[in-house]
Parts: C-alpha cells; structure tokens; sequence
C-alpha cells in the first residue's frame, strides 16, 4: 500500500493511495503481512498545481519495497545516499513517517482500514538547535524593524499621493 500526495494527476488534485498485490509471497515469511508506505512527501513540484516522482524517487521507494522483500538493491538512478539515510545496514526497518509492515492482525485491529498513515504514523519533528526566547526576541526585534520600515513607507505613499492630488 503506497500512500501518494496531492496534485500528481493532471486532472484531479486528490490524494491517492496504490495497491500492489504480491502474489510471490504467499510461501514466504512475507505472508499475512502487508508494507505500508507513506511516500506523500517525496516528490518534485512541477509547477503550482501538478508534482511528479523523479526517477530518483521511484528508485528510492522500489528499493525500500526491494529491503522488504530482501532483493537486491537497484542504484542506476543514484538513490543509494538517501536510502543509506534510512537504512545505513541496508535491511529494512519500519521507520515512523515512511514505512511500516503491519500484520494481518494489526489490520483487524484497525478494522480492516487500509490507509498507511494508520500504521505508518508522523515523522518525528527535527529538534531545533537555538533557544526558543531568545529566537522569539531576534523575530521581536525583526519585526519591530520592519513595522518601522512599513511606518515610513506609508508615510512616503501618503506624500506622494497628496502631491498627486494637489497637481492636478
């Protein structure tokens, strides 16, 4: 199950979610299990309204599909960085915000839903390298400047008009 963003169709701009069956898996340890990806933050921005997956981004995500199923890796589209990112031994592992392999008892749990962002989850937030007061009084003092720079832009406007209106 691949879970896609929004504006990747030209003619509908909803989210989509793509199923993939995999018939090979049946006698395997793979059975009665499913991968969920979350793949609506890897793309390339067209332009305002359409998004694409670059070469790249299909190898990346075929390859975390190919980690699961424990092939080899395919690396012609230079994919290899970002996947080392994620999975620096080259196995695959669930990771919170991109991939998940649920069981079939997971699914019953979550009443059959089939929408990865259940058993994917959220990417864990970046923690933030500076001080939040001191980033507020920098953004404060900022602000304080450009609320002067407005200041006298509206007054230079008001002049200009007032001589506008005064021409003519």
């Amino acid at each position: 199950m691949v879970s896609v963003g929004s504006n990747f169709f030209h003619n509908v701009t909803l989210p989509c979610t793509l199923w993939f069956f995999d018939k090979g898996k049946k006698n395997t340890k793979r059975k009665d299990k499913v991968l969920f990806l979350d793949v609506r933050e890897i793309y390339k921005q067209i332009d305002r309204a359409h998004r694409e997956f670059t070469d790249k981004d299909i190898e990346y995500i075929a390859n975390i599909v190919k980690l699961y199923r424990e092939e080899d890796l395919d690396f012609t589209n230079n994919s290899k960085k970002r996947i080392t990112e994620h999975f620096p031994e080259l196995k695959y592992k669930d990771i919170k915000g991109l991939c998940k392999v649920a069981t079939i008892d997971e699914i019953k749990a979550q009443s059959y839903s089939l929408n990865p962002g259940r058993y994917v989850g959220v990417k864990e937030a970046e923690e933030e390298d500076y001080i939040f007061e001191e980033k507020l009084a920098e953004l404060n003092d900022e602000l304080e400047i450009l609320n002067n720079e407005a200041k006298d832009l509206e007054e230079k406007i008001s002049f200009n008009i007032k001589q506008l209106l005064s021409e003519g």
